[in-house]
């Protein structure tokens, strides 16, 4: 082979594979495309909010899951059980999400559980009423419990579903200790991305029914969904 020859080969083999990469960077934006094109379709059709936001939470899980199994080079998440630093953080949610939450408490929680819940929701809206900026209070999930779980795992806020970490020592770093402004905790951004676009798409739900699309404090937004008996 040649000087020619093999300058040749080299440049159509590096050509090729840049073709490839061209059509595989494509291949996945539209899955994000995609993502949102069957959240909107899908929501559209749900009865009340409530049910668009259990649908796009069960969508959302399932398309994480795929990406973790499918899409190579996924970081691993030092995320477990009983890790809670997150849950001290101030979370907001879209249009739907509180009212399928408190659904979820009514069916499975005691009167003296839902009245405990109560006060620690009333107790947490009013410090984010008063926080100059609520994005900067570290405070104890309301519905955080004694074992450092989360007591409505499975109806989460997508904030909270969309929250991932490489390290645990850099979450309390983040949350609990001292660090340079502009700072925080490195996400998945796939994952983080699919819960920004489900979260989008929730919100355009709310706008297509003509009812209030903005997001509201988790606790705040719980309380505005509560019944009236809170022993209801």
């Amino acid at each position: 082979m040649s000087a020619q020859q093999a300058i040749d080969f080299v440049a159509d083999e590096i050509e090729g594979v840049g073709t490839l990469m061209r059509s595989l960077s494509g291949r996945y934006e539209a899955i994000f495309t995609n993502f949102r094109a069957a959240c909107d379709v899908t929501l559209a059709q749900a009865g009340t909010l409530a049910e668009a936001a259990r649908d796009v939470s069960a969508i959302v899980d399932a398309a994480s899951a795929s990406l973790r199994a499918h899409i190579p080079n996924q970081p691993a998440m030092a995320c477990s059980s009983g890790c809670s630093a997150c849950c001290h953080l101030h979370v907001q949610v879209p249009p739907g999400i509180a009212t399928m939450m408190v659904a979820h408490i009514a069916a499975q929680f005691s009167s003296e559980r839902r009245d405990a819940l109560h006060q620690k929701l009333l107790d947490a809206a009013a410090a984010a009423g008063a926080a100059a900026d609520p994005a900067q209070l570290r405070r104890r999930c309301a519905l955080l419990g004694d074992d450092n779980r989360c007591s409505v795992y499975e109806v989460r806020p997508l904030t909270c579903r969309a929250f991932t970490s490489k390290s645990v020592a850099r979450c309390h770093d983040v949350v609990f200790g001292e660090v340079a402004a502009g700072s925080g905790v490195e996400q998945n951004a796939a994952h983080y991305r699919l819960h920004m676009e489900a979260t989008f798409a929730l919100e355009q739900a709310a706008r297509n029914r003509g009812l209030p699309d903005a997001q509201k404090g988790l606790a705040q937004a719980l309380l505005d969904e509560w019944p009236h008996d809170r022993g209801a």
